[in-house]
């Protein structure tokens, strides 16, 4: 069979759901196209319209091989998320919503039964961020979806489902704050047997391995051939990760950027000493190693200070902001992070909404909290920034002096639909790596990051 070429890539974001067509030859996306994920409210819960993204999915799918070909299909999502599927195939429930917040009673239960951070490299988070949350919620308000639940996958497996009805979890999305998994011995933790979920969890595989071929019915659907593979799939910041695992020989760092910021710390010598209070985590990469990660909620907080009137910053905006100085202080989201529990405010003055002077304190606000998170998580090498603040100038540049290394920006337009494209064949991968330089003063950026880190309290 000849080589896969250009790879359909389902990525399902917090934010948007889309497909991208992956040209592997080039590394590069020939098609995008997207819809808001907007969650369904209640009953019997906020979940996610997974129905609206299937009849999206198909569509394109179609418009995108008879356009361009599909030779294969992968799959990229986002996190702290599970499907629990009947005997049928079918959902015994509709697919939770990690930010639905559980009844301080509910939360109690759970913490008498969660594993330590010690075992599972999982902090306590807040709703359903931790999966085992989520199952333990959802199992102890209906006593009869056990009994109903024959396979639980994780969100990217449960499209793989879908495709080619094979069900399967893969280890990013089982090993990502979840709860369940030990990340040091690559096994589950004590938790699916506390649950009485062992046996139902579907088989964990890595996310390169074929899922299967398309079901009959999705050729008949899209035109696609029957043949068409489709592989396990991968948790979105490990797919930004994954180019970089395979090509990078020393230490780096990697930031992905969207809804949430992930940081990822890969060096020699194992996985840093890591403080759950503060947000930090194990990740699992697609090699199934243990990898340093923090985050925030970077693309949220940026949606609310700017309240959609996003003005690019001019040379005097920022001057006035840095000589102000004006910044803002975490945390605009205070359930995560690592300033949870602490009250966004703004020292020097809060610019008006809709000025470039605002868009300047933020940037550098995400920049300094993202070098807050390389910190905890011992960063070292190089720094790469995915996604859509790889594109900010003033991010960027506080970036590059907070943590005094080099600072790279990936060409790509968003390097999980390339990562998660990758996962179909390309061994080496030389990323076209762009490295960051900048014209703003390097002396009242660095006077400016030391007095945030003061008044943080960042370590």
């Amino acid at each position: 069979m000849t080589a896969p070429r250009h790879i359909a890539v389902i990525d399902i974001g917090k934010t948007n759901a889309k497909l991208a067509l992956v040209d592997l030859s080039t590394l590069t996306e020939m098609a995008v196209v997207t819809r808001p994920n907007i969650v369904q409210p209640a009953p019997p819960y906020p979940h996610y319209d997974v129905d609206g993204h299937w009849a999206f999915l198909l569509d394109a799918l179609a418009q995108f091989h008879r356009e361009h070909r599909v030779d294969a299909i992968s799959v990229t999502t986002h996190g702290a998320c599970a499907a629990l599927l009947e005997s049928t195939g079918a959902l015994a429930a509709p697919i939770l919503d990690y930010e639905h917040v559980y009844p301080a009673e509910m939360v109690e239960a759970y913490d008498a039964i969660k594993p330590d951070f010690a075992q599972t490299g999982s902090p306590k988070l807040a709703g359903g961020l931790n999966i085992g949350a989520q199952l333990h919620w959802l199992l102890a308000t209906d006593p009869t979806l056990k009994d109903r639940t024959a396979q639980i996958v994780t969100y990217p497996q449960y499209w793989g489902h879908r495709l080619t009805g094979v069900a399967a979890t893969d280890v990013t999305s089982i090993g990502c704050h979840t709860d369940l998994w030990n990340p040091y011995e690559g096994a589950f933790s004590d938790l699916p047997e506390k649950l009485g979920i062992r046996d139902k969890i579907a088989p964990v595989r890595r996310p390169s391995d074929i899922l299967g071929p398309i079901l009959p019915e999705i050729a008949k659907a899209t035109g696609l051939a029957p043949e068409t593979p489709v592989c396990v799939g991968i948790h979105d910041s490990n797919a930004s990760l994954y180019p970089h695992v395979v090509a990078q020989d020393g230490p780096v760092s990697v930031v992905s950027t969207g809804t949430w910021v992930i940081v990822m710390s890969m060096k020699a010598g194992g996985v840093a000493t890591l403080d759950p209070a503060r947000d930090t985590l194990v990740n699992v990469n697609a090699y199934e190693q243990a990898v340093a990660s923090a985050r925030f909620m970077g693309g949220r907080e940026f949606e609310v200070i700017q309240q959609g009137q996003r003005v690019e910053p001019t040379k005097p905006d920022v001057s006035a902001v840095l000589n102000g100085p004006r910044m803002l202080l975490p945390s605009v989201e205070t359930g995560s992070g690592p300033f949870q529990g602490r009250q966004m405010q703004w020292h020097g003055g809060e610019p008006r909404i809709g000025t470039g002077q605002r868009s300047a304190a933020l940037s550098f606000y995400l920049a300094l909290m993202t070098g807050t998170c390389l910190n905890l998580v011992g960063g070292a090498g190089p720094t790469i920034v995915e996604g859509p603040f790889a594109r900010n100038p003033e991010y960027l540049a506080m970036l590059h002096v907070v943590t005094a290394r080099p600072v790279f920006t990936n060409s790509a337009v968003t390097g999980t639909s390339i990562g998660a494209a990758m996962l179909l064949g390309v061994d080496e991968f030389p990323p076209e790596l762009d490295q960051f330089e900048t014209a703003l003063p390097l002396d009242a950026l660095r006077t400016y990051a030391d007095l945030w880190v003061g008044q943080a309290g960042a370590e």
